[in-house]
């Protein structure tokens, strides 16, 4: 049994380590990231490599890291079929051979994975948000990027989410205003800020977002990683 645990590479770059020392890695960009600790080359493990959409700021890195370890790519079908014939995968490489679409969930030992709606742009697809369950129970929620919407609330009573991963950025995604609702209406324990101070024209801190959390949800913790730190789960 491994502590589960999650780690920032920045931006909106996540690694989660489950229980049972499953690794999941969510829209990494590494190379050219202005804000990024670590390479392609560190990530010695993957068992998914889940993308939200197809932005460089977000896919990057998935197939080459997809590559180096074996991983399986995760994502829609347009934009893993653009990134199949950009880098040369394989079917065997990507979930069910073709990808997955909203409302879908994909199974691996003892995990659950569920592709939820993103309101946002793309160069092939839709933008997606995951729903990951890990083998405990714990759920966390990454959002991918997007606005605001209502039916967050439903997300949140369908699947109980321990944890959102929530872009504050502005401008492209949610500003920390409608991020704070976000994470009130998903009704989770705790929020993980993203998508910010990546570029000049975003959010350059969590100083705003704090102050409306702490002012509208309270009750709410906030977790604030840099670029290659990790914590428990």
């Amino acid at each position: 049994m491994s502590d589960k645990k999650i780690k920032c590479f920045g931006h909106a770059g996540f690694q989660i380590t489950s229980v049972n020392g499953k690794i999941i890695i969510i829209d990494p960009w590494l190379k050219d990231n202005p804000v990024a600790v670590c390479g392609v080359d560190d990530i010695k493990k993957a068992d998914l490599v889940l993308v939200t959409h197809d932005h460089f700021d977000h896919v990057a890195d998935a197939s080459g890291i997809v590559k180096a370890t074996g991983a399986t790519l995760v994502g829609m079908p347009e934009t893993v079929g653009r990134l199949k014939e950009e880098a040369g995968l394989s079917d065997a490489q990507i979930i069910y051979g073709m990808g997955m679409n909203i409302g879908g969930t994909m199974r691996l030992d003892g995990i659950s994975i569920t592709m939820t709606q993103a309101f946002h742009s793309s160069q092939t697809a839709s933008c997606a948000g995951y729903i990951i369950s890990l083998e405990d129970g714990f759920t966390i929620y990454h959002a991918g990027d997007t606005g605001i919407f209502s039916s967050m609330k439903l997300l949140g009573e369908l699947f109980k989410i321990n944890l959102a991963l929530l872009p504050i950025g502005g401008v492209f995604t949610m500003d920390p205003k409608q991020a704070a609702m976000a994470a009130k209406l998903l009704g989770v324990s705790k929020v993980i800020p993203m998508h910010y101070k990546t570029f000049p024209i975003l959010e350059q801190n969590t100083d705003s977002f704090e102050e409306i959390m702490k002012k509208e949800a309270p009750e709410i913790e906030i977790v604030i990683l840099e670029p290659g730190q990790e914590c428990m789960l």
